[in-house]
């Protein structure tokens, strides 16, 4: 496979054709920040948080989705980038209800994190207070649409991981939801499996354990890595 060379942040590096900005960043600890990256799942390039700029182009470039080129120069920390970014993660305070301090996944969440790593002290945008319910017709799990932020890493792991296709989105907008089969009550589908790997992929308080208090909930990612690092490599096949 055929290498090809280009620079992050003034540092020359080689990185494989098919992979990605973010991958090779990664690759040479270069940190870019995600919120819908999931080691091992296809991409979606859904947050933008890991907008780059690129020379040559006016507009910014999601790193996950944006393959590398020969001779590339890439950004990946500037004013503008630091604008939007902290845009972005105030507009998604703003969409939907976080209260971190009573949060089933406070100091332990993806998108509190982000926000504190940019300075995030209040939000410029006014709330929009939609709504929403809490699904606890599971026997395991709970889903609280308050805290979901639509990064749609939950529907992936369940078609491309557990492959049992239980969630989806629906809506248009911000009208955007998660759902389960054709919009039924979790604990009423047929298809769900009970893995638990959606509720390990989430990155915000939204998919939970039942009984799980205030900054209880703990993920644990090195599950999700074994099963997609093992399928790969086929040690399960005999």
């Amino acid at each position: 496979m055929a290498a090809k060379t280009l620079t992050i942040d003034g540092q020359m590096i080689s990185a494989e054709e098919n992979q990605t900005v973010l991958e090779a960043a990664r690759d040479h600890d270069i940190h870019i920040p995600t919120l819908c990256h999931l080691e091992g799942v296809q991409e979606v390039g859904a947050c933008r948080l890991c907008l780059v700029e690129v020379a040559g182009s006016s507009k910014l470039q999601p790193a996950c989705v944006t393959q590398v080129a020969e001779g590339m120069e890439v950004r990946t920390d500037s004013e503008r980038l630091r604008k939007y970014r902290r845009m972005i993660l105030e507009l998604l305070f703003a969409e939907r209800n976080h209260v971190c301090a009573v949060c089933v996944s406070n100091g332990h969440c993806e998108l509190q994190k982000l926000a504190m790593d940019h300075g995030m002290d209040h939000v410029r945008f006014p709330y929009r207070h939609p709504q929403l319910g809490v699904d606890l017709s599971h026997r395991l799990f709970g889903m609280d649409h308050n805290r979901c932020v639509l990064c749609t890493r939950c529907v992936r792991v369940c078609w491309y991981v557990e492959g049992a296709g239980t969630k989806n989105v629906a809506g248009r907008g911000a009208g955007c939801h998660i759902i389960t089969d054709l919009n039924e009550p979790w604990g009423d589908s047929e298809t769900c499996t009970n893995c638990g790997k959606c509720v390990h992929a989430c990155p915000t308080g939204a998919l939970f354990f039942q009984g799980a208090t205030v900054g209880e909930m703990e993920r644990d990612r090195d599950k999700l890595e074994y099963i997609v690092t093992a399928r790969e490599k086929k040690q399960w096949i005999v």
